[in-house]
């Protein structure tokens, strides 16, 4: 059954990762593989936990927009890499 969470101006359809987390979740794993890191190196060098990277790749979790900002510097990336379709 689907929650619908109602806002003033719209309602959000809560049934899982939207496609916005799933890209960036995919793209981090891919460019983090690229570049041989693994999730504790790349949680090192971008300031999270381990398990934090696991989850923003498993989409289990939300990243904050500064939270991106540190993972792409991390990867050497523009934030829009992260993005993309």
């Amino acid at each position: 059954m689907s929650r619908k969470t109602a806002s003033a101006a719209t309602a959000v359809d809560d049934d899982g990762p939207s496609e916005a987390r799933q890209r960036i979740s995919a793209n981090l794993k891919k460019l983090r593989k690229e570049q041989g890191l693994s999730q504790e190196k790349l949680a090192e060098i971008s300031g999270f936990h381990r398990t934090y990277v696991s989850q923003l790749e498993r989409c289990i979790t939300n990243i904050s927009i500064d939270g991106l900002g540190k993972v792409a510097k991390a990867l050497d990336v523009d934030v829009r890499e992260l993005l993309k379709p």
